[in-house]
């Protein structure tokens, strides 16, 4: 079955040129802004997933934090067909982007929840 996190992260990648991953990098600071996307439950079928997905954005303002996953929520619901990997039939926006808590006050951090239908390619 397809990884989502290693279909998603490649995917917004080259679609906003920020690094994406399915972790945050030790030196995050200096590699901002960052999305990071994780995997967080969802089904699995025999033929088809659909993964609940964790999307968080990384930046060093807040304005920057929520202008970017703006956009990639924006991105992600009309997000279907063929990608490398996967077919998308469809990305629903569970919980909209939101401030979340991080370590570092110098990282702003905006998080929301995706379910994401796919079957592999």
């Amino acid at each position: 079955m397809a990884d989502i996190e290693e279909i998603l992260a490649p995917w917004l990648e080259s679609r906003f040129d920020v690094f994406s991953a399915a972790g945050t990098p030790a030196d995050l600071e200096d590699s901002l802004p960052m999305i990071r996307v994780e995997r967080g439950g969802g089904s699995d079928g025999r033929f088809s997933m659909n993964p609940r997905v964790y999307v968080d954005v990384f930046a060093a303002t807040a304005d920057e934090a929520r202008d970017l996953a703006g956009r990639v929520r924006d991105a992600l619901v009309l997000l279907s067909g063929s990608v490398p990997g996967a077919v998308i039939r469809g990305v629903r926006c569970d919980s909209g982007p939101s401030r979340q808590p991080w370590a570092s006050e110098a990282i702003h951090r905006r998080g929301a929840t995706y379910t994401v239908s796919l079957r592999a390619a």
